[in-house]
């Protein structure tokens, strides 16, 4: 085949790797769990959410990376690598993270729960009581689960689930039918809890777990009865989970999904993770099954899937090894009791969580379900749980008689099955359900509740940054904003319209849409600061969010900064652009916050002579989020609420120098830290200034 290189539209050595720097962004959250001034059980919860990032950029990031490499395309990203050459330093920093993440929990955090009497208990160690009493768990809860498969031409290979734990078993001599496989499979139901805690007077210790890769180990010859268990190692394949859907040629997305959902479990192999004992014999084996070769093999000291230690801190009642309580402060004017349309009709309400509640934007829909004045709610849903509060009280208005209307988001990466699911029960009750644009994702973060009041129909809207998820809402920092502007409800009006009809676009007042005015209007916020500079006059710039990929943006910032207009970056996880370069981005800084919450508003910020226009968003700048996607950025138009969102958004992170890093020109981070400067915690501050008590 022949293949050809794609020319960038802008010079390659103006950006840097996209996957590289989801993987920089991972080195972050490693730090959290080597950082000693976070608890040490947090630093464990670090060290899980880890592996969960990895299993995720592996089951998307790298499985398009692979099957890029297997295509034998010669088409260049736009930091002008190839997806072979991406590919080898992906897969080389990659490695050199999980090799860190396991060194440290071996060497650091391990030891130092066990200092604490949290201790997990090595088959090596056990005594004559632990092991009595860890073998009849064997035996009561795991032997009726478990099905060994023996390896011969009449069992092959099975079906292994996407990150299912699995053993590759070594064995000599012959069975009951006189048969002599000498391998077998034991697949470790999902059912079954990765690890179990002893009881305590047999422990030894305050918590003892052991496990469950060790209990197999130990007893896993009472498997294969007269055999003889020569090795025994645990392993785990991860799989291309993307979804491949031609919305184009679906007549019925959610059939058609439903349908679909089912191959996630067994897309191709990615990467293979085995014990780091497992014979040499039995990983060619492994690898050649899954179809991997040598650099997809990760050899791991420890259990293969640390994402399942994720439940430990939650078990062990140790306060002083965890975050503080935090309480998340409620505003006054929706308090408790207080009528909440007559609260956002005096003026708008902010809410910043989570130092913030949730609780007035589901008391919201909670008092719009009951309202006899209500006459419709309209609403899009992306990520909202399996087990909804907001969901059910869409439910109890579609029951109440209400016009209710939601935009249920199918293609929500990995929250598929939960999406449809509400669906069903929405439809069931009357609700109209649609699912969105035909190629676009809806992203957006919009809720419109129609009332009855004199002089006719007033709309109120919630717009966010962030998803209708009550517990995300406790994690995640996002803005949220509750109007009765009727301009603003007038255009967010116009966007349900849009995405429920058929119809030209019209010009919204206030918001900025993608994919038709977000990014233009973005890159022309850039473009006027930059003119403004040029005339002798201020330009600033800064923007907070997720990731910064999108190459007219990043070149837009270039020249803005050429033109002397001073850019400050809050960018949490991906950043392309290449700050500090001389005669390119010297006015450009860019800076990443990782703390006890995950970072997730969006804040775009222009000086505008003066005027400081600020804008809310759920959309990242990315080529998916500008040009694939049904997202909104809205003004703060209050002067008071405009003032918050710059301190509290913009002012309190980049005054960080504990939890903030800065980004060099090759995409380095180094972590700020001042000796002389009074220390700053954004997270911290927030949670004194806003928080419950």
């Amino acid at each position: 085949m022949n293949h050809t290189y794609l020319t960038p539209r802008f010079p390659t050595e103006n950006y840097l790797n996209r996957e590289l720097g989801l993987l920089a962004f991972n080195r972050r959250v490693l730090a959290q769990a080597q950082d000693e001034r976070v608890p040490l059980l947090e630093r464990l919860r670090f060290l899980c959410i880890v592996s969960s990032n990895m299993d995720e950029f592996f089951e998307i990031r790298m499985a398009g990376l692979k099957e890029q490499v297997k295509a034998n395309t010669r088409i260049t990203t736009t930091d002008g690598k190839t997806a072979q050459e991406a590919f080898r330093l992906v897969s080389a920093e990659a490695h050199a993270i999980v090799t860190e993440q396991y060194l440290h929990l071996n060497d650091v955090i391990l030891p130092a729960l066990s200092e604490q009497g949290i201790r997990f208990l090595r088959r090596s160690t056990w005594n004559e009581g632990q092991r009595e009493w860890i073998r009849n768990y064997f035996i009561r809860e795991m032997v009726p689960v478990l099905t060994p498969i023996g390896l011969d031409p009449s069992h092959p290979f099975p079906k292994v689930l996407n990150k299912s734990l699995n053993f590759a078993v070594e064995l000599e001599g012959k069975d009951a039918f006189g048969r002599s496989s000498n391998a077998a499979i034991v697949q470790a139901p999902r059912v079954l809890p990765r690890v179990i805690q002893l009881p305590e007077e047999l422990a030894g210790c305050a918590h003892g777990f052991v496990f469950l890769s060790s209990i197999l180990h130990e007893f896993v010859g009472e498997l294969f009865t007269g055999m003889t268990v020569l090795g025994c190692y645990q392993f785990r394949a991860t799989r291309n989970s993307d979804l491949f859907v031609d919305e184009e040629e679906v007549t019925n997305l959610r059939t058609k999904l439903q349908g679909e959902l089912p191959h996630r479990h067994f897309g191709d192999a990615v990467r293979l993770e085995v014990a780091d004992n497992c014979s040499p014999a039995m990983t060619e084996f492994l690898l050649a099954q899954f179809g991997l070769k040598a650099a997809d093999l990760y050899r791991v000291h420890g259990p293969v899937n640390l994402v399942r230690l994720m439940q430990v801190p939650d078990w062990v009642d140790r306060p002083d090894m965890k975050f503080p309580p935090f309480t998340p402060g409620l505003p006054k004017a929706v308090g408790k009791g207080a009528n909440i349309f007559e609260s956002i009709r005096r003026a708008d309400i902010l809410l910043h969580h989570p130092y913030q509640s949730f609780a007035p934007v589901i008391e919201l829909l909670n008092q719009a379900a009951s309202d006899p004045n209500v006459v419709a709610i309209k609403m899009t849903v992306y990520r909202t749980g399996t087990d909804s509060v907001l969901m059910q009280s869409l439910i109890r208005a579609a029951q109440n008689g209400k016009e209710v209307t939601v935009v249920v988001e199918l293609m929500a990466r990995f929250d598929e099955e939960a999406n449809i699911s509400w669906a069903t029960k929405l439809e069931e009750v009357g609700a109209h359900v649609v699912y969105g644009v035909v190629g676009y994702k809806t992203h957006a973060k919009a809720l419109l509740i129609v009332r009855r009041e004199e002089g006719g129909l007033k709309r109120y809207a919630h717009l966010g940054t962030g998803n209708y998820h009550p517990r995300t809402a406790r994690l995640y920092s996002d803005f949220g904003l509750m109007t009765a502007n009727d301009e603003v409800t007038r255009d967010v009006s116009e966007v349900f319209k849009q995405l429920t009809g058929l119809g030209q676009a019209r010009t919204l007042k206030h918001l900025w849409q993608a994919p038709f005015t977000l990014q233009p209007n973005v890159v022309a916020g850039i473009q006027a600061e930059a003119a403004a500079a040029r005339a002798g006059g201020k330009g600033r710039i800064v923007a907070k969010m997720n990731s910064l990929v999108e190459p007219e943006v990043i070149n837009a910032l270039y020249e803005a900064s050429q033109a002397g207009v001073d850019i400050e970056l809050l960018v949490r996880g991906v950043c392309m652009l290449r700050p500090g370069v001389p005669g390119l981005s010297e006015k450009i800084r860019v800076r990443s916050i990782i703390g006890r919450f995950l970072e997730h508003h969006r804040i775009f910020y222009f000086y505008a002579g003066g005027k400081e226009n600020v804008y809310l968003s759920s959309a990242d700048w990315m080529e998916r989020n500008f040009f694939k996607r049904i997202e909104l950025a809205f003004p703060i138009l209050d002067p008071k609420l405009k003032k918050r969102v710059i301190t509290e958004g913009l002012k309190f992170y980049l005054a960080d120098n504990q939890q903030g890093w800065d980004m060099n020109s090759q995409g380095v981070y180094q972590r700020r830290r001042s000796s002389r400067a009074k220390p700053h915690n954004a997270q911290g501050e927030l949670m004194l200034t806003l928080g419950g008590g």
